[in-house]
């Protein structure tokens, strides 16, 4: 999994609430078990209309956030069914981080397993990220996950709060996965340590 450690890029004002899933990344698309490739179709339903074309009134069809790298979101990110191609999908499109005033569980913690750092904000805050992702003159804010801090473009700074855990698994870049190939030493003793107790458990090492 790709580390994350600080990460500065535009962010796309999204002043939704109730942003769910399938909005994300419409059902249609969950044949795959692939994590790539579902980047265009992101937002499928709002980012492009019935013929097929851009819908130019959609923030990530104009300049400068068709390159967004963070969502500043409405209220209860994520919420519906619990598809991890959303996380998938926001990943391949170039999203590193999402903030919001609440996230539903099942996304919140898929985010993290893929990458993508979810950031919870009190309303006045999300207000002002709002505002300062809707310049587009000036739209890039600094995720600095070492220092739990978002900085703004006029210099100043939000704080944020993130359990330990998943803070030290996103700036290693380790998944469920990545933990466990972490012991991988200490199961093979296991395993190794079994199999001579117990070789009826290995028929084959046992003839």
């Amino acid at each position: 999994m790709e580390k994350f450690r600080k990460v500065t890029g535009v962010a796309a004002p999204m002043d939704m609430i109730n942003i769910d899933t399938d909005k994300i990344i419409p059902k249609l698309h969950l044949r795959t078990i692939k994590r790539t490739g579902l980047g265009k179709f992101l937002f499928e339903e709002l980012r492009y209309t019935p013929d097929g074309k851009e819908n130019p009134d959609f923030i990530l069809n104009k300049e400068p956030y068709r390159n967004a790298r963070i969502i500043i979101g409405g209220d209860n990110f994520g919420c519906g069914s619990s598809r991890e191609h959303a996380p998938w999908a926001l990943m391949d499109f170039g999203i590193r981080c999402v903030i919001s005033t609440s996230f539903a569980d099942i996304f919140y913690n898929n985010c993290f397993k893929n990458g993508i750092l979810p950031i919870r904000v009190s309303k006045d805050e999300l207000d002002a990220l709002m505002a300062d992702a809707s310049d587009p003159e000036n739209p890039e804010l600094t995720i600095d996950l070492e220092e739990m801090l978002i900085r703004r473009p006029n210099g100043a700074a939000i704080s944020f709060k993130l359990e330990e855990f998943r803070r030290d698994c996103l700036l290693d870049g380790l998944d469920d996965i990545g933990i466990t190939m972490q012991k991988n030493e200490s199961i093979g003793a296991f395993e190794e340590k079994q199999r001579l107790s117990q070789p009826w458990l290995y028929p084959a090492a046992a003839e």
